[in-house]
């Protein structure tokens, strides 16, 4: 051993270790040679004429994918922000990754054009057909519209049948609805709508049972959707009953028909008003809801509030829910114990005193007792209006629950007015128990508590 030969442990620490960090090298050109792959794929997949050729591809893109995924490209090395230099060449693994990356893309690509490729298929057809068919039995269609339907369905089914020799027809007997009459039949069984569809439904069997491949049959396959394609754009440009206007959707619903004479302006006015004597709810909300107008749905409201119509029930407690007082009131009058017309009304209780009045007033004339408890609460309100609209509320309820904390105001309230609600409602109550507390008050400093003690008559009927 020679003199400058280093001995021990300080010759070990001069041996090179082994270089730990990733061959650079090596991932460029694995990551190359999947370029050079995926450029193969490319002419794989223009040259594919069948279902069977595109499977082979699809199978070589999902193994390029791993070979892709298999790669590990290192982060770059850490650098400060403040010494990187803007004209500095970006690290190797920087240049990898962005490789890594646009390779990523280009089978995405691949991919894409690769399903862009495939079919057409029977399937695309019956989903297009289906497609059609609810379009036309979710859509209401004037008597034009319905006729416009028959012809294009009938047209349709020709064509299926000269593509698949198939013997499929419309019904013989379909009649377009017309005037009132559509309005009855929109969602019955058996209108043109709801028929058509059937035989839609037909022409997609017939379709499911030609078990057309979609490489031996690609021009049947591509002849029909041609069809479909023609079907759906002539059910697109059906007259809907939304198209006409509104005059014209009611001239159609008999909404007219009661008038001899024009009497009053707007015409409208005039039909309403005979259509309330005679007591045609359903004429009276279809002007309500069809017409634009806050002249014509005031009027609709006030004739559907003097009527109090059961069948109103269901646009009313709709619009009760958008906080609409006409529409509260028109369900007090309506009167019905209903679960969800009760509590939308209860959700007004403790609400603010606008709502809270024609809520009241609603839940006491429905006569609901689930209302008792929650409206009592309110007689203790800091509001004096709010605390005489509870009491009369509770008048209207009769129930015998009251009895007590109406007492309570009477005998405490420090508003005469709010005592002289609180006197009225247990009048209204009615029982032995509620009359003998009100007529203790003949004497009242009130004048309007004298008088609904006045009206108390305790002596028992001859």
């Amino acid at each position: 051993m020679s003199e400058d030969e280093p001995e021990g442990d300080e010759a070990a620490e001069t041996e090179p270790d082994d270089d730990p960090s990733p061959d650079l090298e090596a991932i460029r050109e694995a990551l190359e040679e999947i370029r050079g792959d995926i450029e193969v794929l490319e002419g794989d997949l223009e040259a594919a004429e069948t279902e069977d050729d595109l499977d082979v591809v699809e199978a070589d893109i999902e193994a390029t994918t791993a070979s892709l995924e298999a790669i590990e490209v290192p982060a770059p090395p850490e650098t400060d922000d403040e010494d990187e230099d803007e004209d500095e060449e970006p690290a190797p693994e920087e240049e990898l990754q962005d490789s890594y990356d646009d390779l990523a893309d280009d089978i995405s690509d691949l991919e894409d054009d690769l399903e862009d490729q495939r079919g057409p298929y029977a399937e695309d057809i019956v989903g297009e057909i289906d497609g059609v068919s609810g379009t036309i039995t979710a859509t209401r269609w004037t008597v034009e519209g319905d006729e416009e339907l028959i012809d294009i369905v009938d047209a349709f089914l020709a064509d299926v049948n000269d593509f698949l020799e198939g013997d499929l027809e419309t019904p013989d007997d379909l009649e377009p609805a017309s005037g009132a009459e559509l309005g009855a039949n929109a969602t019955d069984e058996g209108n043109v709508p709801e028929r058509l569809a059937d035989a839609l439904e037909d022409a997609t069997a017939a379709v499911e049972n030609a078990d057309l491949d979609p490489d031996d049959d690609a021009e049947t396959i591509a002849a029909l959707l041609e069809a479909t394609d023609d079907l759906e754009s002539g059910v697109d440009d059906a007259t809907e009953w939304t198209d006409l206007e509104v005059r014209e959707q009611l001239r159609r619903e008999g909404f007219y028909d009661v008038l001899d004479h024009i009497k009053d302006f707007p015409p409208e006015w005039h039909a309403l008003k005979v259509h309330e004597k005679r007591g045609n709810v359903d004429q009276i909300l279809l002007a309500y809801e069809s017409m634009d107008s806050d002249f014509m749905e005031e009027h609709c409201l006030e004739a559907l509030e003097r009527m109090g119509p059961e069948e109103a029930t269901e646009p009313m407690l709709a619009q009760a829910n958008r906080r609409d007082h006409a529409a509260m009131r028109i369900l007090g009058k309506i009167g019905i114990d209903d679960d969800k017309v009760v509590e939308t009304l209860l959700d007004y209780v403790d609400s603010n005193p606008d709502l809270q009045q024609p809520a009241f007033r609603a839940l006491g004339e429905i006569g609901t007792p689930a209302a008792v408890q929650p409206i009592a609460n309110q007689l203790v309100e800091d509001n004096p209006d709010v605390r005489s609209w509870a009491a009369r509320a509770l008048g209207l309820l009769g129930d015998t629950r009251a009895i007590d904390p109406l007492a309570d105001v009477l005998a405490e309230d420090e508003v005469d007015r709010v005592r002289a609600s609180a006197a009225w409602a247990l009048t209204c109550i009615g029982t032995s128990e509620a009359l003998e507390v009100v007529a203790d008050y003949e004497d009242d400093r009130a004048y309007l508590v004298q008088a609904e003690a006045k009206k108390v008559d305790l002596e028992p009927a001859a």
